[in-house]
Formats: structure tokens, C-alpha cells, sequence
């Protein structure tokens, strides 16, 4: 898998869009969308349904990649070592077989 931005310029790429073009769709001037593209700038987390009705994608894909990349770039910049992806699969296993039996967990996205 790639960064979230280089899935978005494969996307816009793949239906032959112009970043300006893509920008007028999404509601985002043609520079941040580069700057997007390029991993300067993050993306909105308010736009991904846009998004996924853009790239008629499920939304559940586009959220799942946008977070696994946050994610990725926190772990990174903190420098955190290779088993915080291992420790965070069992942190979320162990959130989601509490919340079988306590109610219906949910992240705030």
C-alpha cells in the first residue's frame, strides 16, 4: 500500500483528471490538492465521503486507508518501533471483544 495521497492521485489519475479538475469536484484549489498528492498537506477528514462518492469507492475502504496512513505517520514521527503495528492489532482486538459484551464501540472518525 502507498500513502493516502498516492491513492488519491492514483484514483484521479485512473479517471484521467486533471488536479484542477479533481479539485473542483472535491472543493479544494488545485495547489493543496498537490500539495495532497505529495504529502505536504493532509487531506480532510470531512471530505472522505465526497471522496468516496467521487471515486464511487466504499466509504469504509477510503476511512480505513485515510486512518491506516494517519496512523503510519504518527507511529513514524514519534519513531515508535516496528511492534507498535502488532501492539495496536491487539489493542483493537481487545477493544472489540470488550465491546461484544458491553455495547457497540465506535470511533470517532
Amino acid at each position: 500500500m502507498t500513502s493516502f495521497g498516492h491513492f488519491i492521485k492514483t484514483e484521479r489519475e485512473k479517471r484521467e483528471w486533471t488536479q484542477t479538475e479533481f479539485g473542483a469536484k472535491i472543493g479544494i484549489n488545485t495547489s493543496a490538492i498537490s500539495r495532497i498528492e505529495n504529502g505536504n498537506q493532509k487531506f480532510s477528514k470531512s471530505k472522505l465521503k465526497k471522496l468516496s462518492e467521487l471515486f464511487d469507492l466504499e466509504l469504509q475502504k477510503i476511512t480505513d486507508l485515510f486512518f491506516a496512513d494517519k496512523f503510519v505517520r504518527e507511529a513514524l514521527k514519534y519513531k515508535c518501533s516496528e511492534s507498535i503495528f502488532s501492539v495496536a492489532e491487539d489493542t483493537a482486538n481487545y477493544y472489540r471483544s470488550t465491546n461484544v459484551r458491553q455495547g457497540k464501540f465506535e470511533f470517532n472518525h
